[in-house]
């Protein structure tokens, strides 16, 4: 699994997620985290200096309820600092980050689907505006072995964050609303959301 306080991960597009799963199931995979709905809120200073930065303070309930912090990109792409910590209560951890002075700028859902195989976690992610696969682990060897294992080695990858392709598809798109949600997407064509996301996928080397 990834060292402490250190994210190494690359996210790929997926364009048929029971497949990925399929293959989990027959390289041996663990499913440590069976499908589960995400709520994520992103917190700011009023004068919005945390994005300014790169930086990320966000609070997310699933399973359970955790309050991450990541430092902004390090020089190397798909790797940052996180910090991250249980809560025992979403509703309180929100009040008490809005009473020091932090908003809620966006909010945004998915469902995540997680197995364990190889020593990474692997991530299936279903967002409103389309599927991802994550791999996360020690390093990018581990990462890349893996990937191929999957039959993934030629998929699109992206180094940005999900927040980040989404401010840069709303921008695109000039969508009209905020928040990352299932029901804001639903009218979309998703052939049109793919087309634009995949724009920013990163240049085959």
């Amino acid at each position: 699994m990834p060292a402490a306080h250190t994210e190494t991960e690359i996210k790929l597009w997926a364009t048929d997620l029971a497949a990925v799963s399929a293959r989990l199931s027959a390289l041996g995979a663990t499913l440590h985290q069976p499908r589960t709905a995400e709520h994520n809120l992103r917190y700011d200073r009023p004068d919005g200096s945390l994005s300014a930065r790169g930086e990320v303070l966000r609070l997310r309930q699933d399973s359970r309820a955790r309050l991450t912090y990541k430092a902004p990109h390090s020089a190397a792409p798909h790797v940052r600092t996180e910090l991250e910590i249980e809560v025992s209560d979403f509703a309180i951890t929100d009040q008490l980050l809005q009473a020091l002075g932090f908003q809620v700028v966006w909010r945004y859902e998915k469902f995540r689907t997680a197995y364990a195989l190889d020593g990474c976690e692997v991530a299936l992610d279903e967002l409103p505006f389309g599927d991802f696969v994550e791999v996360e682990g020690d390093s990018f060897a581990a990462i890349e072995a893996l990937i191929a294992r999957l039959g993934m080695a030629d998929a699109p990858r992206f180094a940005q964050s999900y927040s980040e392709l989404f401010f840069k598809l709303r921008a695109r798109l000039q969508l009209p609303f905020r928040d990352l949600t299932f029901e804001n997407f639903r009218p979309l064509a998703r052939a049109a959301l793919a087309d634009a996301l995949l724009k920013e996928a990163e240049p085959r080397s």
